[in-house]
C-alpha cells in the first residue's frame, strides 16, 4: 500500500506562498488517476513520493514503511515521465539493462530478464535497436519495461503518453492495466485528462487549487 498522510510541501515564488497537502491511498493492483488543471500541483505530489523533494511535514508510507528519509534512487519507486525518459546514445538493451545494473554488467539471467520485459511491453525482436530511432510510443514501451526489471512495487506516471497519438495512448493505458493487474503494482497516474481515468483507474483523486492552498479530494463515483 502506499500511503501520504498529511504530507505537506511548502513552495515560494514570483506568485506567492503556496501550500501543499496531499492525503492519498493506493493499494497493490490498483491504478489510482490524479487530475487536476495545468500547474495545480500533480507533479508535485509524484515529485515528494519519488524523493525529488522534502515534505516539511507528514509522511510517505510504502507497505507501512516510512520512506520520507531515503534519497530517490533507494525508494521502492519508478517513474515515467512525458518526455526523456532514455538515453538515447545507448540502444534499447542498455535502457533496459539500466533498471537491473547500473553499470550494464549482467548475468545471463539478468540479460534474460531484460529480453522478458522487452517482449511483455511488445518490443522483444527490437533488443538491439538505439534508442534514437524508436517512436514516441516506442519510446514509452522500452521505459516502461525498464521500470519492470527494476521490480519496485510503486509505479507513477506523470502524463508519459499524454504526447501520442490516441490509438497509441489507449495501447499504452490498456498495457498499463495489464501489468499493473499481474504484478500486484501500486500505480498513481497523474493525467490532465479524465479520460484516461475512465479508461484505466481504479479510483481518482482531484487537486483543488484554492488562493494559495493546494490539497487532494478524493472523487466518489
Amino acid at each position: 500500500m502506499l500511503k501520504l498522510e498529511a504530507l505537506t510541501f511548502h513552495h515560494s515564488d514570483s506568485q506567492g506562498d503556496q501550500n501543499y497537502s496531499f492525503d492519498l491511498v493506493g493499494r497493490a493492483g490498483e491504478i489510482v488517476g490524479l487530475t487536476g488543471r495545468s500547474g495545480s500541483g500533480k507533479s508535485t505530489c509524484l515529485d515528494l513520493i519519488a524523493g525529488f523533494l522534502t515534505p516539511v511535514a507528514g509522511t510517505v508510507e510504502v507497505d507501512g514503511t516510512n520512506i520520507n528519509a531515503r534519497p530517490p534512487g533507494q525508494r521502492p519507486v519508478t517513474i515515467l515521465f512525458q518526455n526523456n525518459n532514455l538515453f538515447e546514445h545507448l540502444g534499447v538493451r542498455e535502457n533496459v539493462a539500466l533498471g537491473v545494473n547500473p553499470s550494464l554488467k549482467l548475468t545471463p539471467a539478468e540479460n534474460d530478464q531484460v529480453a522478458g520485459a522487452l517482449s511483455k511491453v511488445g518490443l522483444g525482436d527490437m533488443l538491439k535497436r538505439s534508442a534514437a530511432s524508436l517512436s514516441g510510443g516506442e519510446q514509452q514501451r522500452v521505459a516502461l519495461a525498464r521500470s519492470l526489471v527494476a521490480n519496485k512495487p510503486v509505479l507513477l506516471l506523470d502524463e508519459p503518453f499524454s504526447a501520442l497519438d490516441m490509438d497509441t495512448r489507449d495501447e499504452m493505458l490498456a498495457l498499463v492495466r495489464s501489468i499493473v493487474t499481474e504484478r500486484q503494482l501500486i500505480c498513481l497516474m497523474v493525467t490532465h485528462d479524465v479520460r484516461d481515468c475512465d479508461a484505466v483507474a481504479d479510483r481518482r483523486y482531484q487537486m483543488i487549487v484554492d488562493s494559495g492552498n493546494r490539497r487532494v479530494e478524493e472523487v466518489l463515483p
